[in-house]
């Protein structure tokens, strides 16, 4: 298989990774939840990094649902994805850094790094959704982290979410027409 026959393979076998922005949703509204809490901000920003745990059970939970085997190896694209994630673990040290330093922020910034990690997916993936949610999340949570509190925020994350789950899931429905004809 040449590249593009690589990547078309990737997103249609891994749904361009869906059970990860399904899993993403959950996320988010745990992330609502704690920023409704009346707690000390510093216990909640805590808490807001624990919601992020359940990540691989979750969309391991939603790769079963809708039949994706997120550990396939029959591409070898599989473990560009893999890097991709990971990198957004280099991302978190500067949410950690806020975390102590401007701590009514934190959300705004953790939103910021995840909405930003998405954009090589929409390469990988072929998908124009992970390129638009991929600017717009950054920016939206600069602007409306600015303006409203993370409780807000967090509800717009996990508006956005759930549209952009509904998007991809036309893009894989699409891939799988395409194919088809």
């Amino acid at each position: 298989m040449n590249i593009e026959e690589l990547r078309t393979d990737i997103a249609k076998e891994q749904k361009k990774g869906l059970p990860f922005i399904l899993a993403s949703v959950v996320i988010w509204l745990l992330i609502l939840i704690v920023t409704c809490l009346e707690m000390p901000l510093r216990t909640r920003n805590m808490l807001v990094f624990c919601c992020s745990c359940p990540l691989m059970p979750l969309a391991m939970l939603a790769g079963k649902i809708i039949k994706v085997d997120l550990f396939s190896k029959k591409n070898p694209l599989a473990n560009l994805g893999l890097l991709f994630t990971l990198n957004q673990f280099l991302y978190i040290l500067i949410v950690m850094w806020v975390f102590s330093a401007v701590p009514e922020k934190m959300v705004m910034v953790y939103g910021m790094v995840f909405g930003a990690h998405l954009l090589p997916y929409s390469w990988l993936y072929k998908s124009p959704a992970y390129r638009v949610v991929a600017i717009f999340l950054p920016i939206m949570a600069l602007i409306v982290g600015h303006l409203f509190s993370a409780m807000v925020l967090a509800g717009m994350f996990v508006l956005t979410e759930v549209i952009f789950s509904i998007v991809l899931a036309i893009e894989v429905r699409n891939i799988a027409k395409l194919q088809q004809s």
